[in-house]
């Protein structure tokens, strides 16, 4: 038996999130990826364990998820030999064999994500599937003033949906900072793990800091109010790429 990993990339649009569902009519990206797999291997009973949840519409570059699998096909010949099962929209990319104990969530360090924002007059209809859209000018270095409040390890209890089950809301950002490029904007963080709709409300607090609706320096007092009514809107889901996830 081996335990193969794989890299998976996805358009989000058309699918209820990356969560297979006990309903088989919600269509998901982890319910595609399990049907194409167990099409290509041969197996009907085949799943897989992805590393992180993706909701609604939410896309990604760099998902993960493992199988167990007995199979002759070398590893990195699985992208291409699954490809022609699954949709245009779902592509794994990489696949590689790793340890037996090796799980996709738990033995992950680091995770990147991305939220795009088109920042102009007129809307642009070949980002609006991507981006979420912001006419009111935005100052990018009042944004990542902002941003460096989240450095380090905080309590991100202010930029948690209600309703999270977790243990904690504790969490280390590594990296946070907004990037713009022309009239796309980017804000880009890399955590130890995220709460949910943790990034959409950042970016949404952000945004509201280029916009002059907050003050760079309210992210600490957010941060220490825990009090999600404190913090921003949850952007919306189309505008946040799931980048990657780093392992030892």
């Amino acid at each position: 038996m081996k335990r193969i990993l794989l890299t998976i990339a996805y358009d989000g649009t058309n699918y209820s999130g990356w969560q297979k569902q006990k309903d088989e009519a919600v269509i998901t990206v982890e319910g595609e990826l399990t049907k194409a797999l167990r099409l290509l291997f041969r197996n009907p009973a085949l799943e897989c364990i992805g590393a992180s949840r993706t909701d609604a519409g939410v896309h990604a570059l760099g998902q993960r998820a493992v199988i167990d699998v007995e199979t002759s096909i070398p590893a990195e010949k699985i992208p291409l030999a699954i490809r022609s099962f699954l949709p245009a929209d779902i592509v794994v990319t990489k696949a590689e064999e790793v340890a037996e104990a090796f799980h996709p969530r738990f033995d992950c360090v680091k995770k990147t994500y991305e939220y795009r924002f088109w920042n102009a007059p007129a809307k642009n209809p070949k980002e609006r599937l991507y981006s979420a859209y912001v006419q009111k000018p935005l100052d990018v270095e009042r944004m990542n003033e902002g941003a460096k409040a989240f450095l380090g390890t905080h309590d991100f209890a202010a930029f948690c949906a209600a309703g999270a089950q977790v243990s904690t809301t504790v969490r280390t950002i590594f990296d946070c900072h907004v990037e713009k490029q022309g009239e796309s904007v980017r804000i880009l963080v890399t955590g130890d793990g995220f709460l949910y709709n943790m990034v959409r409300i950042i970016a949404g607090t952000l945004i509201q800091v280029g916009a002059g609706i907050k003050k760079p320096e309210d992210m600490e007092s957010i941060l220490a109010g825990k009090d999600r009514e404190l913090a921003g809107p949850t952007a919306p889901a189309h505008g946040l790429t799931m980048i990657g996830l780093e392992y030892l």
